[in-house]
């Protein structure tokens, strides 16, 4: 494993203070979390892990989440420029790994910011195709506000039974374990990725045509169709984009199975 080297902090735009811990040395590497997730976990822990004899990896919170700040307005371009600012912090340019809302993110900051230098993303959660779950075009809106009435529980329920598909019944068995908390902890995080992924998560087909960037995109074959039609059409829109599918992956995937990809691909010139 490798060991974090630094914990330090960039300043955005707006001068919000983004945590992040660095690891490994050699070219820089960003890495984007998705959903309730941030520095340390496990996924993108094991992908720093493995990157890090090759590659310097910047493994950030996102704003709202763990060490970093939370300044409001929130706007999707703050978290641009909050990439920006971990990418100034790696010395100005860098290539950038994506997960789940993370590589929506990614892809929206790799169309304004010509510092990132390659960019690869696991299954942006697009709805393309019609078994895709259907969200209500306030999505956003409606996390927020029950997050605002102090019903930050039921924020998270919403966001994982419509967006994340998870059953009421496993929903209602987890609200029970004491983990619960750390899950609340970021529900007001839940409309920022809302924001990111667009009302009713629709393809942003011509902002990915602005992509120039050489770009993987990833999904696995063991998850829902829907996800990995979105792969595709992400894979299509974004131009000379290479497209991999991970054999018995599904959403939640190993970083033992992104590993080589990643490699490959951000050590090829």
């Amino acid at each position: 494993m490798s060991t974090v080297t630094l914990t330090g902090t960039a300043v955005s735009a707006d001068g919000t203070a983004i945590a992040y811990d660095r690891h490994g040395s050699g070219p820089a590497v960003v890495l984007v979390h998705g959903a309730f997730t941030g520095r340390g976990h496990p996924t993108l822990a094991g992908v720093a892990a493995g990157l890090a004899p090759w590659f310097t990896v910047y493994d950030y919170d996102r704003r709202g989440r763990g060490g970093s700040g939370d300044t409001s307005p929130y706007a999707v371009e703050r978290e641009i420029e909050d990439l920006a600012a971990v990418v100034g912090a790696a010395g100005g340019r860098a290539m950038v790994f994506g997960g789940s809302s993370g590589g929506a993110l990614a892809l929206e900051a790799a169309a304004r910011l010509p510092e990132v230098t390659k960019l690869a993303v696991w299954e942006p959660p697009y709805h393309v195709t019609a078994d895709a779950p259907v969200l209500p075009h306030d999505f956003a809106a409606r996390l927020d506000a029950l997050v605002r009435e102090g019903r930050r529980g039921d924020a998270v329920e919403l966001f994982m039974v419509a967006a994340a598909e998870v059953p009421r019944e496993a929903v209602a068995l987890m609200r029970a374990d004491p983990s619960w908390a750390e899950v609340e902890a970021v529900a007001h995080t839940l409309a920022y990725e809302a924001a990111v992924m667009g009302p009713g998560n629709a393809l942003p087909a011509a902002r990915l045509a602005e992509v120039t960037q050489p770009a993987l995109v990833m999904n696995g074959d063991a998850g829902p169709a829907w996800m990995a039609a979105a792969a595709r059409a992400v894979a299509g829109r974004v131009p000379g984009a290479v497209h991999r599918v991970l054999e018995g992956q599904a959403h939640a995937v190993a970083p033992e199975a992104l590993l080589p990809e990643l490699l490959e691909f951000f050590v090829v010139a």
